[in-house]
């Protein structure tokens, strides 16, 4: 049971600078960088806005048209323009007024800290000129009455474990860090429901309600909070069982980009009652407004669990079992693939406890189990009975709870590992896609070759259950040659997976990495759609 307000930080000067020197420290500094104008095409403002969610984004962006007009799709170039440094160091002093000296830092480091990502390969040369860090929704509130009011783009900021350019600040700013908005506000366990605000994050929360038998059963990044999760609409390694975090998103509290405060429904399960916003604000990586509050559904932690190995002769063998196993209808948590590169980095490089498997360094299928005893025991000899024609060359399965945990941090430490083993001067470039399961086989096939026809070194990382998929490539960031080849194979990948009826991200969001992906996607109606909806709630 909660003790509320339950507070898991406090907004301290020095915290914050130890905090944030920390995060900044091996990072590669840029001189901060200051627009006083921007200009660029109607289609490009909604892609190029510089504020974006934990991660991503609610600019004071100008979109052309609001919804009380009539609405026709349209590429006419706007103009955009933001205010200059002075006026937003002004707003950011006005804002420190507001909320308190120690709510505001100019702090290089810290600046640095919160515009570059060493996860993220599409990084913007812009950095916010402070960082504010409010306390509950009416901090926010004044913080975005304040940046309306002198045209400066707002950029939330939650974990920071976005990697498409999530929280870039292409056009300078106010950054906005979450991290001391981190209560849990009421916690419901007869209802199966817990109200948080956005700087929770999901693992301590999942241990504070370990004992009431109840968990949020999504599984992304380990240092994500809430904020960001919802912001993206994340999944990971759960949502073959559970969904994306759309499914577990009962009501947001949001602060709109001129400061107005709105609730999107009441609490109870399902609602009939006017538009649908929950879902329009779940994933829409922050263009339509701030997230301060959220109400998440709850499920109830399984009985038993357990965990499996299974080792393929080919990648294609294990994409067509994973498909195979998704229809049989056996009820698994989490089926997820990597290739043999990244199983051959696993046994160099992954931790003493994954190390010590010694895995065969092939295409490998990781299974999660969970229900009852006696419906676990039986999905794992139905698991055999499916993957057997496809002539697995070596299966295990975790004989406790440890040999659980050891086995499944063999998936869960994959991006760290190859990040772990890059030169000095080399980045990853990861990212994912999502097809439909029919065509996951094809796609991934078709990518490995495409990888080592360019002669780059990658690894592919799968939530196959759900047709999600991760490339991770590794590159000399200071050969152009060798950055145009990896641009040349992420982006036929995501070309193809279009192709094939998919999508460019299944979790990752868009970010200004995947900005004219988008648009290949979803094409010029659709985004003149969005940009209208942008319009109708940020005008200015």
């Amino acid at each position: 049971m909660f003790r509320y307000p339950l507070r898991l930080g406090s907004r301290h000067g020095t915290a914050l600078k130890a905090k944030t020197t920390a995060q900044s420290a091996g990072r590669l500094h840029y001189p901060r960088h200051l627009q006083t104008t921007a200009t660029s095409p109607a289609r490009n403002a909604f892609y190029s806005n510089p504020s974006f969610y934990y991660g991503l984004a609610i600019g004071a962006t100008a979109f052309g048209w609001g919804l009380h007009q009539a609405w026709s799709p349209s590429a006419a170039p706007v103009e955009i323009q933001y205010a200059n440094g002075v006026t937003m160091l002004q707003a950011a002093k006005e804002i420190e007024a507001i909320l308190g000296s120690g709510a505001v830092s100019f702090d290089e480091d810290v600046i640095e800290a919160h515009g570059h990502s060493d996860w993220s390969t599409s990084n913007s040369s812009g950095r916010p000129v402070a960082i504010v860090y409010p306390n509950n929704t009416k901090d926010v509130s004044d913080i975005a009455k304040v940046c309306c009011k002198h045209s400066v783009p707002m950029v939330p900021f939650g974990a920071g474990s976005s990697v498409e350019g999530n929280f870039s600040s292409p056009y300078s700013g106010i950054c906005i860090d979450f991290t001391f908005m981190d209560e849990v506000v009421a916690f419901h366990p007869e209802d199966m429901d817990v109200v948080v605000q956005p700087g929770v994050n999901w693992v301590d929360l999942n241990k504070r309600m370990q004992n009431s038998g109840l968990f949020l059963p999504m599984d992304p990044s380990p240092t994500a909070t809430i904020g960001g999760m919802v912001s993206t609409n994340c999944s990971g390694t759960n949502a073959f069982r559970y969904g994306t975090m759309k499914d577990w998103v009962i009501n947001v509290t949001v602060v709109l980009p001129n400061g107005r405060i709105i609730k999107t429904r009441q609490r109870p399960r399902k609602s009939s009652a006017g538009y649908n916003l929950t879902s329009l604000f779940v994933g829409a990586e922050g263009t339509l407004g701030m997230i301060t509050e959220i109400t998440c559904k709850l499920a109830v932690l399984p009985q038993e669990t357990g965990v499996a190995v299974v080792s393929f002769p080919s990648i294609s063998d294990a994409a067509t079992a994973a498909s195979k196993l998704i229809r049989s209808g056996i009820q698994l948590a989490a089926l997820e693939l990597m290739d043999d590169v990244q199983m051959g980095v696993l046994n160099k490089h992954g931790s003493a406890a994954v190390r010590r498997w010694q895995f065969p360094e092939n295409p490998t299928l990781f299974l999660k189990f969970s229900g009852t005893k006696e419906g676990v025991h039986g999905d794992i000899a139905s698991v055999k009975s499916v993957i057997e024609p496809f002539s697995p060359s070596k299966i295990l399965f975790a004989a406790n709870k440890q040999e659980e945990i050891d086995l499944w941090s063999g998936r869960k430490e994959a991006l760290w590992t190859m990040t772990s083993i890059k030169p000095q001067g080399f980045n990853i470039w990861s990212t994912d896609v999502a097809v439909p399961i029919s065509k996951l086989a094809e796609l991934i096939d078709i990518s490995k070759q495409e990888s080592d026809k360019l002669g780059v070194f990658a690894s592919i990382v799968g939530h196959v259950g759900d047709g999600n998929f991760h490339q991770a490539v590794m590159y000399d960031a200071k050969n152009e040659e060798h950055v145009q080849a990896v641009e040349d194979c992420v982006h036929k990948m995501m070309d193809r997976a279009v192709e094939l009826g998919g999508t460019v991200s299944g979790e990752h969001g868009i970010g200004i990495g995947k900005k004219e992906c988008l648009l290949n996607e979803l094409g010029v109606d659709t985004i003149d759609l969005m940009r209208a909806l942008k319009s109708s709630v940020d005008p200015k």
